[in-house]
Parts: structure tokens; C-alpha cells; sequence
């Protein structure tokens, strides 16, 4: 019974001490032996490995690509507006032991790396304007007015500004990483959003509204240009037309006024003496009625047609 007890106490003995000895290497892990603090050896294969039971330590790293979320920051542009900057980068572990030394935990890692790079674009956007920082840009038409969708709203194209941007903060994070041997390399910097703080909201909104104005006025004006020019265009076509009208008219009238002569004339000289017969009457119709009194000569040349018809023979007179 006592061997037994016995037997059962060195193999439990024996299995805690296989179980300090050994440790397993995941594809995703680094592993770094520290003993009593001090870093002993670094594994990066995956495996099952040896240590010193009780008195080595296993620190685990991830090797894949770690991110770090750097916290919403406000930032002057170019211009003195604050524009509030929310970034992120992501990393990986290259040198586990030179990372051990210099930042021991992901956590440290995150708030040092954080610092570094919210430093670095703060010193781009320091240097650039909201337009490139935004990364993007209103279509404009020939006469500089930005260019309206079916929903009155101005359309943006993206630009190259922002990648150019980011391109120098990711540089400018990548040299302080490596000035500082931290052990890891930088993979990417991003901004996942630049949006105006709430300081700077109504004056820009009335920039907005001033902006809006300008676009609204210039575009007034031209369709007033264009009315006036419209407007002089017709009436030019209409003073053309009417004068063409005028002319034409005229030669009408005066083709038919000469014909009318000619008629008359051609008249005239067939029987003169009834055209002026029919002449005297029609003054008769006109000059004598029952409101007019006239005292005339009986040998007015009136009356010689009352007192001899033209054409009568001395015969009929008799």
C-alpha cells in the first residue's frame, strides 16, 4: 500500500515536471524563454519544445499583423481649422526579443506605436489643406462652378491628395519605428475618419451658405445675360421682319396705285367727257344734301351737265 502511495506520488511528481518541461510553439506564436526575467531563447517555429521546469517563463507574441486604433485626436490644418483626425496602423512582431526589451507587452506596443503615429499625422496635416485631407474634390465646369447632380447636390470625385498624404505619414512612422528599434515593422497607417470639430461647424456651414450664394448669383446673372441677348436678338429679328414687311408693302401699294392711274387714265381717254360726268355726280352726292346751301352762278361749270348732258345734238336741244 505504501509503494503505491509511493509510485502514485512520483508519477504525479513526474507529470508536473513533464508538464513545466514542455511547451508547444503555435503556428501563430513567437515565444521568447525568459528565466528570472532575463530573456533565455526565442522560438518561432511551430513545435513541441523543451524548457527548465519551474524556473522558465514562456511569453507568447502574436506573428500575425496587429492593429493599433489610435484615439480620435483634434488637429490644426494649414488654415488653423480644426479637423478631428480618427487613425489606426497595423504592425507585426519581427524581432520578438528586441520587442520583449524595448516595449515587453502588445499593450505597451499599442499605446507607444499609437503616440508615434497620431504624432506623424498630426505633423502632415499641419502641412496640408482640408481638401487634401478630405480626398476628394468638386467637379468643376468650364467657368470654375462646381458641377450639380439630379438631387441639387455638388459632385465629388475622389483625388490622389489623400494617398499622398498618408504615403508621408506612413514614411514618416516607419523611420520613427525603426530610429527607435522597437522590433517591429509598420505595415500601414489609415485614417478611418476626418470630420470637422464642433467648433468650426457654423463657420463652416456659412461658408457653406456663402459658397452656395456665389453659385446661385453668378448662375442669375447669366441667365439675365443670356435673356438679354435673347431678348435683343428677337427684337433685332422683329424691326428686320417688319421693315422687310414695310418695303415689301410699299411696292405693293405703289404697283397697285400705279396700276390704278393707268386703269384711270386708259379710262379717261376712252370717254372723257362721261368720266367727268360721273366725276360731277359723285361731287353732287358729297357737297349737296339737305343741311348745305350753296349759292352758285347758273353758268357755274357745276351745273352745265344738269343744264346740257354731254353728248346731246343741237337737234335734241331744240
Amino acid at each position: 500500500m505504501k509503494i503505491l502511495a509511493v509510485l502514485g506520488g512520483l508519477a504525479l511528481v513526474a507529470l508536473i515536471v513533464i508538464t513545466q518541461s514542455l511547451y508547444v510553439v503555435d503556428i501563430t506564436e513567437q515565444v521568447i524563454i525568459t528565466r528570472f526575467g532575463n530573456p533565455q531563447s526565442v522560438t518561432s517555429n511551430p513545435g513541441l519544445y523543451l524548457k527548465a521546469p519551474f524556473v522558465d517563463t514562456v511569453l507568447r507574441f502574436d506573428r500575425r499583423v496587429l492593429r493599433i486604433d489610435a484615439p480620435a485626436v483634434s488637429m490644426p490644418d494649414i488654415e488653423k481649422q480644426n479637423m478631428t483626425i480618427d487613425s489606426y496602423a497595423r504592425y507585426r512582431i519581427v524581432d520578438p526579443l528586441q520587442f520583449f526589451k524595448t516595449l515587453q507587452t502588445e499593450n505597451t506596443a499599442r499605446t507607444r506605436l499609437g503616440d508615434i503615429v497620431t504624432s506623424s499625422l498630426r505633423d502632415e496635416i499641419a502641412r496640408s489643406t482640408r481638401t487634401e485631407i478630405i480626398g476628394a474634390e468638386r467637379v468643376l465646369d468650364e467657368y470654375d462652378v462646381p458641377v450639380i447632380d439630379d438631387d441639387g447636390l455638388p459632385i465629388i470625385e475622389p483625388s490622389e491628395s489623400r494617398t499622398h498624404l498618408l504615403e508621408n505619414v506612413f514614411k514618416a512612422t516607419e523611420k520613427r519605428v525603426e530610429d527607435g528599434k522597437f522590433g517591429v515593422k509598420i505595415i500601414d497607417v489609415r485614417m478611418k475618419r476626418a470630420d470637422f470639430s464642433d467648433r468650426v461647424q457654423d463657420s463652416i456651414y456659412n461658408r457653406m451658405r456663402a459658397e452656395r450664394n456665389r453659385i446661385a448669383t453668378r448662375f442669375r446673372a447669366e441667365g439675365e445675360e443670356e435673356d438679354l441677348k435673347i431678348r435683343a436678338q428677337a427684337n433685332k429679328q422683329r424691326e428686320i421682319i417688319l421693315a422687310e414687311a414695310e418695303r415689301i408693302g410699299n411696292a405693293v401699294r405703289g404697283r397697285g396705285e400705279a396700276e390704278a392711274i393707268r386703269i384711270l387714265a386708259d379710262a379717261l381717254n376712252q370717254d372723257p367727257e362721261f368720266f367727268a360726268f360721273r366725276r360731277s355726280l359723285e361731287s353732287y352726292q358729297k357737297f349737296m344734301n339737305e343741311r348745305t346751301t350753296v349759292i352758285l352762278s347758273s353758268d357755274a361749270d357745276v351745273f352745265k351737265f344738269l343744264q346740257e348732258p354731254p353728248g346731246q345734238s343741237k337737234s335734241a336741244k331744240q
